[in-house]
């Protein structure tokens, strides 16, 4: 299993960087997948069949049977049962004009590059960016933009002041943001309570009799509170490699734990948890389905490099798998520092972003009940507050993904930091020496 997930993994992460990023396969192989991983990355082979769309990954070159399918307007997908033809058939959704979710077969290009953003309007409504020099100098700092920085972006009252691109990568690069994507998935879930479709207080799906999980509300799913067990673990086979890489239905194996703690009484980081959110979104969605994000949040804001992806059976994984430029992913930051008012339109329930960043007190204090990071929030237990000993404010809230992905939003300053990049763990990298001086170079 093991080196299934392996397989999988490799397949997938070269996929998803050639047909939605546009990069060389075997440098994604290289640098991506077997340069920061385990040793039995670093004997991964992979083939890429622009044509058919497909990447096949293995051991060795054929240990493992990795398998990985591009779609129209869904990016990448794992198919780890191997039905190659099912993969093929489902998952797709139309191209949306004025978003990212289309590829050119075989460049990996944006085939809706005529919808961008008007070149002479002021980001965030068009693409013209004026930096500031000594901020684009202060981001130079590679201690400031930690080992394996791609993209940085400072946006200063609405207005992008500063950013740095790694060599290879530029404003036009989608880059995979991890489990950032949890936190649009629960501004997703807004979207639909101002529609009137979802409400926070409803059941999450499960009919009783259910071992107690009927009880699940979707405000204990979005406060990473169900009770359901789930094994966060990576590097080996748990429940989160194991549903990325093992299962075609991600949202169904997680909706599939059993329940170990009360719901709404025990706090329990989960990507499962988001992936059954995702199934909650793409229900209620209606015939929009899986392409909600990008008609009804990614078109509207500009977000035209955007592609949340879906499992081989078509939901989005949420938990996990959203590309979008830096520039882009900034852009969906700006929106839950404006209280999800985009352009005059509310598009999120008023209070709904400070609920997203008040504190589960069952997380001692460090984890919103919006799928974000509350680091420096007054509930933090003491001694576990990285924010406080920077002198970061107290009503910053944080979007975090594997290795090294931040979007640090402060409002009490109107001011937001993207992070994108490749560093695991292992380098000790911390954002908040960053954010830090970026506080302290923008202070009015």
């Amino acid at each position: 299993e093991i080196l299934r997930v392996g397989a999988n993994y490799s397949a997938k992460i070269v996929c998803s960087n050639v047909f939605l990023a546009g990069r060389d396969p075997d440098e994604v192989l290289r640098t991506d997948v077997q340069a920061p991983g385990m040793a039995l990355l670093r004997l991964m082979h992979v083939s890429v069949d622009r044509q058919r769309r497909v990447v096949r990954a293995g051991l060795l070159g054929f240990i493992g049977d990795g398998l990985a399918v591009a779609r129209t307007g869904t990016g990448c997908a794992v198919v780890p049962d191997g039905n190659l033809a099912f993969a093929l058939q489902v998952g797709s959704v139309p191209a949306t004009p004025g978003t990212g979710t289309d590829t050119n077969a075989g460049t990996g290009t944006n085939a809706n590059s005529g919808a961008e953003p008007d070149a002479r309007a002021a980001w965030p409504e068009g693409s013209t960016v004026a930096t500031v020099t000594a901020l684009d100098r202060l981001l130079a700092d590679d201690t400031l933009a930690g080992p394996g920085m791609r993209a940085i972006v400072v946006v200063d009252h609405g207005r992008i002041v500063a950013e740095r691109y790694a060599s290879g990568f530029s404003a036009t690069t989608p880059l995979l943001g991890w489990s950032m994507t949890k936190s649009v998935v629960a501004g997703l879930v807004g979207m639909l309570v101002k529609d009137g479709r979802l409400t926070l207080e409803q059941s999450a799906g499960w009919p009783a009799p259910a071992g107690g999980r009927e009880r699940i509300r979707i405000a204990d799913l979005l406060a990473m509170s169900s009770g359901l067990r789930f094994n966060e673990a990576y590097g080996t086979v748990s429940d989160v490699t194991r549903m990325l890489y093992l299962q075609p239905d991600m949202a169904g194996f997680a909706r599939g734990q059993p329940l170990v703690h009360p719901a709404g009484e025990f706090w329990s980081y989960s990507s499962g948890t988001a992936n059954i959110l995702s199934r909650i979104v793409q229900d209620a969605a209606g015939s929009l389905g899986a392409a909600y994000p990008a008609e009804k949040l990614f078109k509207p804001l500009g977000m035209t490099s955007a592609t949340m992806e879906t499992d081989e059976d078509g939901t989005l994984v949420g938990s996990s798998y959203m590309y979008a430029t830096a520039r882009d992913w900034a852009r969906y930051g700006q929106f839950l520092l404006q209280d999800g008012v985009w352009r005059g339109q509310e598009m999120l329930p008023r209070g709904y972003v400070a609920m997203m960043a008040s504190p589960v007190a069952a997380s001692d204090g460090q984890y919103g009940h919006g799928l974000v990071w509350l680091w420096g929030s007054a509930a933090v237990t003491p001694g576990k507050n990285p924010d406080a000993a920077f002198g970061i404010p107290s009503d910053t809230f944080w979007m975090e993904g594997h290795d090294g992905q931040i979007t640090a939003i402060i409002p009490s300053r109107q001011l937001l930091i993207v992070r994108l990049g490749l560093t695991p763990a292992r380098d000790h990298y911390s954002a908040q020496p960053l954010v830090k001086a970026v506080l302290d170079a923008t202070r009015r």
